[in-house]
């Protein structure tokens, strides 16, 4: 992928994460809505609750991940904190945030796709813990089994995008570019049961 194709696809991301944020917003306002009058115990209305929670954290993880990002652009520490909790909270991930202070949204905007990417290396669930420190990040995954792919960790750790990624492994073709655009070089190391990137 061109950085100019990587261009186009992150405002599209942008453009659709944009325009869904709008509905899910207004499906829970009309929830809070109903909740003042349903019954205290609703387990139908905590359902509808819970996935447009996950809805809404999720199109707030792509809006970063797949989006226009700038180095100008920062992020603060409990916001980025605040999107991955949204997304992992009573998933089989744990993903923890381990830094402080604001970061440049093109630095998350890696950072999250690099937990995208350790999302696939743990197929039976794992924590995955995000750090920062003076500008280096280490994003490392840890569970009962790592999947390697060679197919797709091989091509990333030396800093190239795997040939025809499936949409489900496009984090992979975006993360290298991504750090090409920081002017990070990308360090990768495995074991049976952890996995680290770090740029």
């Amino acid at each position: 992928m061109s950085n100019t194709n990587l261009s186009l696809a992150a405002l599209v991301g942008s453009r659709i994460c944009h325009d869904l944020i709008s509905p899910v917003g207004a499906i829970n306002n009309g929830l809070e809505l109903l909740q003042m009058s349903a019954p205290d115990d609703s387990p139908e209305l905590d359902l509808i609750a819970q996935s447009v929670n996950s809805a809404n954290a999720r199109v707030r993880l792509f809006r970063v991940a797949f989006g226009v990002a700038s180095v100008a652009q920062k992020l603060g520490a409990p916001e980025v904190a605040g999107i991955l909790s949204g997304v992992y909270d009573d998933a089989r991930h744990d993903v923890r945030y381990d830094a402080t202070g604001d970061v440049p949204r093109a630095e998350v905007q890696a950072a999250f796709l690099a937990v995208l990417c350790c999302e696939t290396a743990l197929p039976v669930g794992g924590t995955i813990t995000v750090r920062e420190e003076s500008g280096t990040w280490s994003i490392t995954a840890a569970g009962g089994r790592v999947d390697w792919d060679p197919a797709l960790w091989g091509p990333l750790s030396s800093g190239r995008a795997p040939d025809a990624p499936s949409p489900s492994q496009v984090q992979f073709a975006m993360l290298p570019i991504c750090l090409d655009d920081l002017h990070r070089r990308i360090d990768v190391q495995h074991d049976a049961e952890t996995l680290t990137l770090r740029f």
